[in-house]
């Protein structure tokens, strides 16, 4: 294969890339800094095409944030509220049944359950929480709570992290979201979300799910105060997790929207980063099965866009998401799976409806 780069250093990577070896730190960085935006494209696309050929997956999916009061109060975050905040809110089992039942007509497949870090909840809620929504969903995947929940519900309950992730599990949990994750340096927690839960125990605490037979995704929020160099390393943290458990289903980079939150001084990310960082993911990310492009914070159309810089999955319908609008996010919070197909096809690529574990079901052009 013939192939053209107005950057002489990606002709190394190609090269890597064509003999399926493994990307370094430099080869990471030589990608961000390169200003042959076409030519990071088309590696990463050698990669998603060899996997996937056109296929881009989507879910018929409703998210759930059940509250924003938290303890915490990240910098990043335009979501989260101090209780009895003008626009803080927590969902009763009342309200969490009325939001579900008013989509049964609907074909979700998989629920999304995230949340604040409330300490007027016990863990009972949780529990009663997820059995409220396998009930109501039997056939949909309840994926739910972020590394950094779990940790906080251990705490709440008094379990060690597993027999807390057994109790869940017992209630319906079957997949946890990537969330949480930000960027996997010490140097930015302690700058940005030092209430938080840090890079060692996010990784502790997906790898324990992983043990317990619950797959998860992944994440990393860029575009604040972090390096390349951060980034980069974050993603072979990840890769390194992969490695020995193999648990995590897809990798979601996440792009920083500051309007709304305390880094409101920041520049919001653009378009350029936005693709590199789902192209470098791809290629970094090489035991990783599945990367998303998340339209919710890059715009659907960008998200287009995406498909041909690694990204296989667009994620899904959402219906109601909260934390990225919040934070000034302006695009839908909901997208009709008509309009996802048409999407895609018009981006030149093949739709296919999946379940939470990529399951497939069938083409509708």
């Amino acid at each position: 294969m013939d192939i053209n780069f107005s950057d002489p250093a990606l002709y190394n990577i190609y090269q890597k890339v064509a003999n399926r070896e493994r990307l370094d730190l430099e080869d990471g960085l030589v990608l961000y800094r390169s200003d042959d935006l076409t030519g990071v494209g088309r590696l990463a696309d050698i990669e998603r095409k060899r996997r996937y050929e056109r296929n881009t997956f989507y879910v018929y999916n409703q998210h759930l944030n059940y509250t924003n009061v938290c303890i915490n109060r990240c910098l990043f975050c335009g979501f989260s509220r101090d209780e009895g905040e003008e626009g803080a809110y927590t969902f009763s089992l009342n309200d969490i049944d009325e939001h579900i039942r008013s989509r049964l007509h609907e074909p979700v497949r998989e629920v999304h359950v995230v949340g604040g870090l409330n300490p007027a909840l016990p863990f009972s809620y949780y529990v009663d929480l997820l059995g409220l929504i396998r009930d109501l969903r039997p056939d949909a995947t309840l994926k739910a709570f972020t590394a950094v929940e779990i940790d906080f519900i251990s705490r709440i309950a008094g379990f060690g992290i597993k027999e807390t992730l057994r109790e869940l599990k017992r209630a319906g949990l079957a997949m946890m979201p990537g969330g949480g994750a930000e960027v996997l340096n010490e140097r930015i927690h302690r700058s940005l979300y030092p209430k938080k839960i840090g890079p060692e125990r996010w990784l502790e605490v997906i790898k324990a799910a992983h043990e317990m037979g619950i797959t998860t995704n992944a994440t990393m929020l860029y575009g604040h105060i972090e390096t390349l160099k951060e980034r980069v390393m974050h993603l072979i943290a990840l890769r390194h997790l992969q490695d020995e458990t193999g648990g995590i289903t897809a990798f979601i980079p996440l792009s920083f929207h500051p309007e709304k939150t305390r880094l409101s001084h920041l520049p919001p990310n653009v378009g350029v980063d936005d693709l590199k960082t789902v192209a470098v993911s791809r290629l970094m990310l090489d035991n990783v099965p599945h990367i998303k492009a998340y339209w919710v914070m890059v715009t659907p159309g960008l998200a287009q866009v995406a498909m041909s810089f690694g990204a296989d999955d667009l994620d899904g319908t959402i219906i109601e998401e909260k934390i990225t609008h919040m934070a000034g996010a302006k695009t839908p919070k909901g997208i009709s799976c008509n309009n996802m197909r048409n999407l895609i096809l018009s981006g030149g690529f093949r739709p296919v409806e999946r379940d939470a574990f990529y399951n497939c079901g069938i083409y509708n052009p």
